[in-house]
């Protein structure tokens, strides 16, 4: 779960070009050149079955493998979070053994205020069938995700939300902008333009030098067709200056951009998402009420 920090990449201009269509539309029948990837599918760990358990949910790409919270057995229904981790975030592993404050990727601060998780692996992670596309395809698995859990008779369909740290938080940027269904997304330290992760990475297995194929990848081109209320977050010591460049670059309503002061971009996760999971079991009404001011978030105690 680790990541590269990376400078910013789209400009002004190519982002203003776009603008004439939404990313849904640009992406509704785009067939992608994909590079020949090389196969190291390994299963997903198996869980503490008290804390998650491993079902599968139907995607366009075949049936995916998913961590998901068990039933609290309350007869209530529950708030959720789908989150997307770092790194390779086609595929999942450990996200329940304890974490350190200064790099707390496992997003525990949802479930330890009893709100519901789902960690989803995408298409061509671990063994999951597909291939990975690098930020395209994945985007519909998350949504195909959010189709699943809201079916789960413990969860609450209107008060579900996304979000991910780094090529998670990128990738849960693009589905920010490609639909409304999830209630607010929060996005940690993601980039404005994928082509930054180097096609060495093993992030984006298609031609970064394509300039259509890494737009439709690429956040930062899209921040008009944003959809759901979008929280951007990021430390100073990490891609803030994608951060700042996507700020810059958009008046829309939706989306929030906040810095952190002096933090890192992995210190950020463990305060904030206590902030965050506080806020989601606040936000009961018939439409989300979650504010996040950047004042309040640089108040809270980060490991620096």
């Amino acid at each position: 779960m680790s990541l590269l920090l990376l400078l910013a990449g789209c400009t002004s201009q190519n982002r203003h070009a776009l603008e004439a269509q939404t990313l849904s539309q640009a992406r509704s029948g785009f067939k992608s050149t994909l590079l020949t990837q090389t196969s190291d599918k390994k299963p997903a760990d198996q869980p503490p079955h008290q804390l998650f358990l491993t079902v599968q949910y139907p995607a366009s790409s075949g049936d995916l493998i998913a961590y998901l919270s068990p039933s609290p057995g309350d007869g209530r229904k529950h708030p959720a979070i789908i989150w997307i981790t770092g790194g390779d975030c086609n595929s999942i592993g450990d996200v329940w053994s304890a974490a350190t404050r200064d790099n707390d990727q496992t997003a525990a601060a949802y479930r330890n205020a009893g709100i519901v998780m789902m960690f989803p692996s995408l298409r061509g992670g671990n063994v999951n069938p597909g291939i990975k596309e690098g930020f395209l395809g994945e985007v519909d698995d998350v949504l195909a995700a959010m189709k699943y859990l809201e079916k789960q008779p413990y969860v609450d369909p209107q008060r579900i939300y996304l979000g991910g740290h780094s090529t998670g938080g990128t990738l849960a940027m693009l589905v920010a902008e490609c639909s409304k269904r999830y209630r607010a997304v929060f996005a940690f330290g993601p980039v404005d333009d994928v082509a930054g992760y180097g096609q060495d990475s093993g992030y984006v297995p298609f031609d970064i030098t394509n300039k259509y194929e890494d737009e439709l990848r690429s956040p930062g081109f899209w921040l008009h067709s944003i959809q759901s209320p979008l929280w951007v977050i990021e430390g100073t010591g990490g891609n803030i200056q994608a951060l700042r460049t996507m700020a810059k670059d958009t008046s829309n309503p939706l989306a929030h951009f906040i810095e952190i002061n002096g933090v890192g971009h992995f210190a950020t996760l463990a305060p904030t998402n206590e902030l965050i999971a506080n806020k989601i079991l606040q936000d009961a009404g018939a439409k989300s009420n979650i504010t996040i001011s950047e004042a309040e978030v640089n108040s809270l105690q980060f490991v620096k």
